[in-house]
């Protein structure tokens, strides 16, 4: 809202048009004077007249410091926001995507990038060579959200400091999600028993591995992270990969991520196990060791890569005959297994450390049955 201050026999009008990039607020005024004769009420008239088309003036030129480039303006974007708000991963991830956006339109006006060159820009990650690991392929609409969604907040930080007047993002169409929105895939009851036989001849790590993905309904990044004691985890921290840094330590996904949960004792007899051995490698390399602190290493103690479980369990389905549905899958098949065998909602939420109850309801497939109860409590005895 534009103010007024009379000075003398003119007035000094002042509008606020938001804040530059630095958080400083932008002020621009003009002084007007009234014709001679007129009267007060004219004047008034006039003047509220003169506050308006000056406000408008202000909102449509000097909205000001939407006119910078696209690239710088990111650039600072992730300075002032992203690296105050974001993990190391996430961070990465919003790198990634802003890289390719610059590669499109770094060269625009913040103030001047529409909807249909946003439109264009997603368009062209549909298309053969959008996926930069599958160059023969586009990039699936899941990466398609993920890219407008990065893009979206970029924009709606623009709003917020008044450098915009519309994030552009909003109206463009995106294409749907595979499978139309039917819940997420991961084993049935019987892949699941079938793959619990068949690790019970894989080497102890991935049995243990993979027997807290399942039962606990850990991430992966948690479990490279692991801390354990007598039949308790406890999840404080998380093992991720950082360009430049290598594996490093970072806090959890969200302050609901740290939780401590009780698990069978037959699968911390695996954990100990796996300890045991882990001592006996650290005495066979000697000062070679690299002491990490986490349970699930390389053979020298050094800490695991996040691709090594991944590529692990892919061959091994392959040479199993068994369907691969990644590592994430088995987060989902335990909220199944635990929502029914009646465990309400909020706990299984608690249990998994999802924020809000509304992640665990989408999270959870639809494979499972209620009429099947008994089988899942069949398949959580048979643990390895």
């Amino acid at each position: 809202m534009a103010t007024v201050t009379k000075r003398g026999n003119s007035y000094l009008i002042r509008a606020s048009v938001g804040y530059t990039v630095d958080g400083k607020q932008v002020r621009p005024s003009m002084t007007w004077k009234p014709e001679p004769g007129i009267t007060e009420r004219q004047i008034q008239k006039e003047l509220d007249r003169q506050m308006v088309l000056f406000e408008e003036s202000c909102h449509g030129a000097v909205r000001g410091d939407g006119h910078i480039k696209f690239q710088r303006f990111s650039d600072e974007w992730m300075k002032e926001y992203g690296e105050a708000a974001l993990g190391v991963l996430t961070q990465a991830s919003y790198r990634r995507v802003l890289k390719r956006a610059n590669a499109f339109f770094g060269h625009l006006y913040v103030d001047s990038i529409t909807p249909r060159q946003i439109q264009a820009f997603i368009n062209e990650l549909r298309e053969p060579g959008g996926n930069l690991h599958s160059p023969e392929q586009g990039l699936s609409p899941r990466s398609l959200r993920g890219y407008l969604s990065v893009l979206s907040s970029l924009f709606q930080y623009a709003v917020k400091m008044e450098m915009i007047e519309r994030n552009p993002c909003r109206i463009v169409t995106m294409p749907p999600t595979e499978g139309g929105g039917k819940g997420k895939k991961c084993y049935t009851l019987e892949e699941a028993q079938a793959f619990l036989d068949a690790l019970q001849e894989a080497p102890l790590k991935w049995q243990t591995f993979f027997a807290l993905a399942l039962f606990g309904g850990y991430r992966r990044e948690e479990l490279l992270g692991f801390e354990f004691e007598e039949h308790t985890v406890t999840v404080r921290r998380a093992s991720v990969y950082s360009v430049g840094n290598g594996m490093i330590t970072v806090p959890t996904k969200t302050a609901k991520s740290s939780r401590t949960l009780k698990l069978p004792a037959r699968i911390f007899n695996l954990a100990h196990r796996l300890q045991m051995e882990q001592i006996e490698n650290h005495l066979k390399y000697g000062d070679q060791w690299h002491e990490c602190g986490r349970l699930f290493t390389k053979h020298d103690g050094s800490p695991m890569a996040a691709s090594v479980p991944y590529s692990w369990l892919q061959d091994f389905c392959k040479k199993k005959n068994l369907p691969f549905y990644g590592i994430h899958q088995f987060r989902h098949l335990n909220a199944s297994l635990m929502i029914y065998n009646g465990e309400d909602v909020r706990t299984v939420s608690s249990m998994l450390g999802h924020s809000r109850t509304s992640t665990t309801l989408d999270f959870t497939p639809t494979l499972l049955k209620p009429r099947r109860q008994e089988q899942a409590k069949l398949l959580r005895r048979n643990c390895p």
